[in-house]
């Protein structure tokens, strides 16, 4: 289990988050993702939790979301494609066109994803991840405090320094709800059509965007980031970032 260094130093971040509210945790509802619904709960009740539904999300995602509603009381703020967008880009380019190219793959992921996301952090001040440093080379110095120059907001990275083996242990001694898909060999879950298992020695989120090369398997939720200062000037996103690559 994470040590309770470690534990103590999550809790403190995420105070740190609250204390910079209005905090919003976006909750995909991956292993982390639980972790920190449990020391939210407990600890920084203040940062609210919501979530991106796709149109496209396995139904475990679901009931595992609803488990920890019943389980925590959480209250969860859904957040939705704009169906008009949606619908324009399906009938031009058909339901699976994720499948066609990266461009198009992007494209979807503008829409469904980045799109909605810019609209939940309009007035958010901090912004909570459960991104890890050992999720990979490109997070491998991932900091526990950046500011998120895209959208001009302080994100708060409370697991950057945890392992898998803390995450696991965290979630097992706690009994908190997990994705059944996890013991199906699904280690990082998105859309449906978008995730699959993997073999024994792949990396962790090799099922994510299979098709693609690595260096293309991003959403664009995470755009430009530095490490940010202890006394960094902040400021609420304006307005939704309309851009969603189309």
């Amino acid at each position: 289990m994470a040590s309770p260094d470690k534990i103590d130093h999550a809790i403190a971040i995420l105070q740190a988050a609250q204390a910079h509210g209005p905090a919003i945790h976006t909750n995909s509802f991956g292993p982390e993702g639980v972790v920190l619904t449990h020391l939210i709960t407990e600890h920084a009740p203040d940062i609210a939790t919501a979530s991106l539904d796709t149109g496209r999300l396995p139904e475990q995602t679901y009931a595992v979301a609803d488990a920890l509603r019943q389980r925590y009381g959480l209250v969860i703020d859904w957040w939705f494609p704009d169906a008009e967008s949606l619908g324009s880009f399906a009938q031009e380019h058909g339901v699976n066109a994720f499948y066609n190219s990266v461009e198009l793959r992007r494209a979807c992921c503008g829409i469904r994803k980045v799109e909605p996301l810019g609209r939940m952090l309009v007035g958010k001040l901090a912004w909570i991840t459960g991104r890890r440093r050992e999720q990979g080379l490109k997070r491998a110095a991932l900091p526990e405090r950046e500011w998120d120059e895209q959208r001009g907001i302080l994100k708060f990275n409370p697991l950057a320094e945890w392992t898998h083996e803390d995450v696991w242990t965290f979630i097992r001694a706690h009994a908190i709800p997990y994705n059944a898909l996890h013991d199906q060999g699904y280690p990082s879950i998105g859309c449906a059509p978008c995730t699959r298992a993997i073999t024994v020695g792949e990396d962790p989120r090799a099922g994510r965007w299979w098709w693609e090369q690595d260096s293309t398997r991003e959403c664009g939720l995470h755009g430009p980031a530095r490490p940010a200062a202890e006394d960094e000037t902040l400021s609420p996103p304006a307005e939704a970032i309309p851009d969603v690559g189309l």
